[in-house]
């Protein structure tokens, strides 16, 4: 093609592209239809201009936009329709621009084919915003869409409509809301939950109505809208902790179901509203734990003295009032805590900023796993992770300690995951693991990572600084480190150094002299100036050096850094102070050279000292006092971590992480120092508190979220053993003769079975398992159905020999048959052994028990029946338990009323499951009139932990005691159970709380079987700690009781004096714990523990150690 030809089709181009721009009439010239392009018809007429392109000239040189989407919009057919669509949002979401099609998408808008009215809303979400004026003309066909009978598509017109932000149609956006809030559809209720906050920013004076539609949404039980409307609540109206009120509960019910999002908004909205409506766990911990012994044997002097000494007593008790947790504010924690196994950090994040914010101490630790598990994920996860950890083990150092080595540093971390993770590392040092930190520290000053290697020295600083113990070795360290080849490390190590010897100066005058000596080879500004200063304060250390270096700095005054012209000045004035003969002409011609330097901080300064030290007639009043001034004592410096006082921002914030108020931050609420009226959160359900409805509430209402779920494991493994129990306990009632109550036992055994089968899956079925033997209980008669004497009967009768078998049998053949049917449900009522006081009793006054002696049983035979023992060696342990903690107080008088409760741990198998651990409670009424119907409430346990109550005590006579044994299996771990002990008229929260020996049961085997099984035993099972006895403790007899004392263990024979062996094993799941002590004679000891329990084998170290050194 020639030149000219070309320049003819260029030509010709640009009066295509003029006639595609053109009028109607040009249009209709070239055969174009009304409403369509002209480019279409330019593809007929393109062909002819060009007759040597071959039809590619179009695109190669027109390249008309997306025409070829508009064309298959206009089209009838709704196949090319959806294409077209589908292409438009392939396009939006590769984030190219599209904006340019909206004429030709909205039309559309109308289209009666669903598939292609979905993708049309998605394209107009997206673009409404920008083509406000095109978008209000198809506003009638939105309010349409309202009345789809589709749920999408009328979610999809709310969302339209509210993305166009013009303030004229704020009254129809409102109706739409109110229209959407009612909606069938849960989507669509969220959907205008979602366009709440956009209303309200674009008119806030829509804030009323908008109130009553969040509080209309906030009512809803579907989860799905649950986390849309608090965001709402939360953008709209977050002072309105009114609302949240009567649907507290079922937030923290449903929150196991919401979406990830709206965990993370409703645990952030719920962590600000305990903090307003509870009180601190931390503070009343506090409180109780002044002195809890006192408040013990306080009381029993009480009673003791009588009515005189309680009112001497009576103003001090409420102080040391125990801290009972409010249901509500248990409710929340319990049903956050399964959510720290999420698959979504920032949910864990959430929960674990609730742990931390509102749990007690006790409880906190739970969070520290999850967050440690977090570390593995992506850097950014970690970054945010380890700032929170790292301002929580400041105050919270115990709960990360275990896991110290999981905040050891990768080379392949970046350097901010490195310096955050040095943080955690210098807060968790402690004189147990400094050590081995040191040695951490010691291979990452080699790093070639500079900013972190300057990171280190200061976290050995802080570290010396923390821990007098490790002072000065970390002080020669850091000396040695003054002799590396980077310039970067030798000033980093002298200004920490610096900061070291302001703690100690007297000691460390060869250090001063040395870093006196670096002052030719040290660049950097701060570490000059930090030598400078340490040779000016401490000059009396180094009075011949001192003159010198001020010579050689005044040489270099005028090439220095400010600040090192500043510290030259403070040098020269001290040195005028202390030794004004050598130093007096050199301090002038350093003022002289000061006097006219560029920077006028130093020109102050220079003329300031000089005023100071120098006499004049004006300034000698001054200058008397220069000395004071200038050599007046200086505090050393507190090395502090840059964290310690970001715990005012709420952990997992935008203003924590930036450690500075973040636009939309809202405070986190002191905690009230009285609690609010609870009963503002019982408006919706007032019904669930009577009695007379639960039960039918129960059988009719399964709950949406259970919170056994998971307990399964412990439970059915638990509930195979009174399964075996019930059978003997039906083979000795057969035996007796009483046939009746044997078939009565069987069918009452079967239904135990089924109740428990469904209790292991569900806390629904475990509270109708409940109600059954409630019910039960109440059809019993008057004057036999509550005995305990009945029960004390059935117990011994499963637990003694043949003889008491047959005697007791005998003695019970007059029984009623109901009354033996009791007696295999009930739980065993028995003295403890060590307290045979004939006035405590385990039932009601109104029937006398049975006599002490004949319950505890002192034949062989006896204590094994009905046990399933694997190890015959468990005998000895089991006959003779040594006693552990003594009684501990449950229940103050004064709390409950008159009502006093204590416990204690009797080391006794507990008949009902012997995973359990028997505990004895002890009741006392000191009130003038009978507490009647003491029982357990339904408990709310964690995962894993069970109760087994005792039988209710029908009525406590005014002066009377009483006794009861309940079993509690606390799945290997020292977490609280929490229940209720309920009268006919009051509920009270109570906590019972094991110490880690109490886990376990003994376990007596050979010396070489201990050897064996120490040997598999090792590794991270292994915890070895050293210790120093008293002289007190040094005896076998002490050694041994002190040690059983703290921990329920079984002592195994040893060939050597010095050496004490111990086993035993826990009593969920039967791992074991051996314990060796290895005693020397002059008082030093080595204390091994080896279990696969890590963190019971830590606990227990402690234990034992702080019970052998006190």
């Amino acid at each position: 093609m020639s030149v000219v030809t070309k320049h003819h089709n260029v030509g010709c181009l640009e009066k295509i592209y003029l006639l595609s721009h053109s009028s109607g009439s040009l249009k209709s010239e070239l055969g174009c239809p009304q409403g369509h392009d002209v480019s279409l018809s330019c593809r007929r007429v393109l062909p002819c201009l060009f007759p040597d392109s071959g039809g590619l000239l179009l695109t190669s040189c027109a390249s008309p936009r997306h025409d070829d989407l508009k064309e298959m919009l206009d089209t009838n057919k709704d196949s090319l329709k959806l294409e077209a669509m589908k292409r438009i949002v392939a396009m939006i979401a590769r984030g190219k621009n599209a904006s340019d099609l909206f004429p030709a998408v909205v039309k559309n808008v109308a289209c009666k084919n669903i598939e292609v009215k979905k993708l049309v809303y998605v394209y107009l979400v997206r673009y409404a915003e920008e083509q406000q004026d095109l978008a209000l003309l198809s506003i009638s066909t939105f309010q349409r869409g309202l009345k789809d009978p589709n749920q999408l598509i009328r979610a999809s017109a709310l969302r339209v409509l509210s993305s166009i932000r013009v303030p004229i149609i704020v009254p129809i956006m409102m109706l739409a809301i109110k229209e959407a809030a009612s909606d069938m559809s849960p989507y669509v209720r969220k959907t205008a939950a979602h366009a709440i906050p956009k209303l309200y920013s674009l008119d806030s004076d829509q804030k009323d109505q908008l109130i009553e539609v969040i509080e209309k949404l906030l009512a809803d039980k579907t989860t799905l809208v649950a986390g849309s409307v608090v965001m709402a609540f939360e953008e709209v109206c977050p002072e309105r902790i009114d609302l949240i009120h009567k649907n507290y509960r079922k937030l923290c019910n449903l929150l196991i179901d919401v979406e990830e999002w709206g965990q993370v908004v409703i645990i952030s909205m719920l962590t600000r509203y305990a903090r307003t409506q509870f009180l601190s766990p931390t503070q009343n911990e506090s409180l109780l734990e002044e002195n809890p012994e006192k408040a013990f044997y306080g009381s029993e002097e009480d009673e003791a003295k009588g009515t005189g000494s309680e009112e001497a007593t009576a103003t001090p008790l409420p102080a040391r009032k125990p801290y009972v947790m409010d249901p509500d504010h248990r409710l929340l924690l319990r049903n956050t805590k399964p959510l720290l196994q999420s698959r979504s950090a920032a949910v864990v994040m959430a929960v674990a900023q609730l742990y931390f914010h509102l749990a007690p101490k006790a409880e906190v630790g739970v969070i520290a796993k999850a967050l440690v598990r977090l570390l593995r994920s992506h850097s950014e996860v970690q970054y945010v992770v380890l700032q929170n950890v790292a301002t929580m083990s400041i105050k919270r150092r115990g709960m990360f300690e275990p896991y110290l080595k999981s905040f050891y540093i990768r080379s392949t971390d970046p350097t901010q995951i490195k310096i955050l993770k040095l943080e955690v590392l210098t807060n968790l040092a402690n004189e147990t693991n400094i050590p081995t930190v040191l040695r951490e520290f010691q291979t990452y000053i080699r790093s070639m990572d500079k900013d972190f290697v300057a990171a280190t020295i200061q976290a050995i600083g802080r570290c010396a600084t923390n821990i007098g113990r490790v002072r000065d070795t970390c002080l020669n360290g850091l000396v040695q480190l003054l002799s590396n080849r980077d310039e970067l490390v030798v000033a980093e190590s002298v200004v920490v150094i610096k900061k070291l010897l302001q703690m100690q100066p007297a000691q460390h005058g060869e250090i001063i002299k040395h870093l006196a000596k670096l002052t030719d080879n040290i660049q950097v500004p701060m570490a000059r100036a930090s030598i400078l200063w340490l040779i000016g304060e401490y000059c009396e250390h180094v009075p011949r050096m001192a003159p010198d270096v001020l010579r050689k700095m005044a040489k270099s005054f005028t090439a220095e850094e400010d600040i090192v012209k500043l510290q030259v000045i403070n040098l020269a004035a001290k040195l005028y102070l202390t030794n004004s003969k050598q130093t007096k002409l050199l301090t002038q011609y350093v003022l002289s050279l000061a006097k006219y330097d560029q920077n006028y901080d130093i020109r102050d300064r220079a003329r300031f000292t000089r005023q100071l030290i120098v006499p004049s007639e004006q300034g000698g009043a001054l200058s008397r006092h220069a000395k004071k001034l200038f050599l007046a004592p200086k505090p050393a410096p507190v090395l502090e971590s840059s964290f310690k006082d970001r715990d005012h921002f709420q952990l997992g914030s935008l203003s924590h992480l930036l450690n500075a108020k973040a636009t939309g931050y809202q405070e986190l609420p002191d905690w009230p120092e009285e609690a609010p009226d609870p009963s503002v959160r019982n408006v919706e359900v007032p019904e669930w508190t009577k009695c007379s409805n639960r039960e039918k509430r129960k059988e009719k209402e399964k709950p949406f979220y259970s919170d056994s779920e998971g307990e399964s494991g412990p439970t059915e493994s638990a509930d195979s053993e009174p399964e075996s129990e019930s059978e003997s306990d039906s083979k000795s009632s057969s035996e007796s003769g009483s046939g009746e109550s044997s078939s009565e036992s069987d069918n009452e055994d079967q239904d135990e079975d089924e109740d428990k089968g469904r209790g292991s899956e569900s806390e629904q079925s475990e509270e109708e398992g409940e109600k059954k033997k409630r019910k039960k209980r109440k059809k019993l008669p008057e004057g036999h159905g509550e005995d305990s004497s009945s029960d004390e009967g059935s117990d011994s009768r499963s637990s003694s020999s043949e003889s008491e078998v047959t005697s007791e049998s005998e003695e019970e053949q007059d029984e009623p048959a109901s009354w033996k049917r009791k007696t295999v449900r009930a739980l065993p009522m028995f003295s403890l052994p060590s307290e045979p006081d004939p006035n405590v009793s385990f039932t009601p006054l109104s029937i006398q028990p049975v006599s002490p002696p004949t319950v505890v049983s002192t034949s062989l035979a006896a204590d094994l029946e009905g046990l399933t023992l694997t190890d015959s060696s468990l005998v000895p342990s089991l006959l003779s338990p040594v006693p552990g903690v003594g009684r501990q107080e449950l229940l103050h008088r004064v709390a409950g009323e008159g009502l006093a409760v204590d416990y204690a741990f009797s080391r006794q198998p507990f008949s009902g499951d012997p995973h359990m651990v028997s505990v004895h409670i002890y009741f006392s009424n000191s009130s003038e009139t009978p507490i009647k119907g003491l029982h357990v409430g339904t408990p709310k346990l964690p995962a894993g932990i069970s109760i087994q109550e005792f039988p209710e005590i029908e009525s406590l006579a005014p002066g009377e005691s009483a006794t009861a044994i309940m079993g509690i299996n606390f799945c290997d771990s020292t977490q609280a159970a929490n229940f209720q002990l309920c009268t006919q008229t009051r509920q009270f929260y109570v906590s019972i709380q094991p110490p880690v020996g109490e886990l376990m049961a003994p376990v007596f085997m050979s010396e070489n079987e201990f050897k064996k099984e120490q040997g598999k035993l090792t590794g991270m099972n292994e915890i070895t700690e050293k210790l120093t006895l008293p002289d007190a403790c040094r005896s076998d007899h002490i050694v041994v009781q002190k040690v059983t004392a703290t921990a329920n263990l079984g002592r195994v024979p040893c060939g050597t004096s010095d050496e004490y062996r111990f086993a035993g094993r826990t009593l969920t799941s039967g791992s074991l714990v051996l314990l060796t002590l290895d005693a020397r004679p002059t008082g030093t000891a080595q204390l091994i523990v080896n279990s696969e329990k890590m963190v019971i084998g830590t606990m227990l170290v402690k234990d034992v150690i702080q019970a052998l050194t006190q």
